[in-house]
């Protein structure tokens, strides 16, 4: 299996003023296309061709001799999820019943689950991600952290929601103030409908 850049599902401007179009043609067009044309290029004689992306995040975390192809695919995954966890008209309190009451047991409700996210996305130092999955082991929703291409998924839980904190995903926009991108993030763009089937379908 060869891996695709997948197509933005809204248009370059549609989250416009939070997003630039700009942002965009670099984030999805240049960077996100580059980690999926070095995961191809890694992968033949690596035992993972044809795999799902998801599986071959998997395999390839459990192997150290592929940590440089966990990076890219970590990389694709993440990536895809993140264009999916933004919505134009997103963010806010409008959630799903069945994300919304988990939220409410597992986090506390919406304004702890913000201000928990917020800062796990302030407190990952350097490049990297926050999420909010779903422990499989718990059955709990959880917000974490993670560096570089790393992500929940290999480490058996399910992602329902991302936001990249690499500088990339945020300076053409908001210059080095992620604090202002996180609550930007939270409050006018987060897909709570796409983080619910994610949820329905774990």
């Amino acid at each position: 299996m060869t891996f695709e850049l997948p197509d933005l599902p809204y248009a370059y401007d549609a989250l416009e003023p939070h997003m630039s179009k700009e942002t965009f043609e670099y984030h999805h067009d240049k960077h996100h296309l580059a980690y999926i044309a070095k995961a191809n290029e890694l992968i033949p004689g690596s035992g993972l061709e044809g795999m799902s992306l998801e599986d071959a995040v998997k395999a390839a975390h459990s192997d150290p001799a592929k940590a440089s192809l966990f990076n890219q695919l970590g990389q694709h995954y993440n990536h895809s999820l993140f264009w999916e966890s933004m919505s134009p008209n997103g963010g806010g309190t409008d959630i799903p019943a069945i994300l919304k009451a988990k939220i409410d047991e597992d986090l506390g409700g919406y304004d702890s689950f913000k201000e928990q996210f917020i800062a796990a996305g302030m407190t990952q130092f350097g490049s990297g991600w926050c999420w909010l999955a779903l422990n499989n082991t718990t059955g709990k929703l959880e917000i974490t952290k993670t560096a570089n291409g790393d992500t929940p998924l290999a480490h058996g839980n399910t992602p329902l929601l991302v936001c990249d904190v690499w500088e990339h995903a945020y300076y053409i926009d908001y210059r080095n103030a992620r604090p202002k991108f996180l609550e930007v993030f939270v409050d006018k763009l987060i897909n709570w409908e796409n983080a619910a089937k994610l949820l329905e379908n774990a």
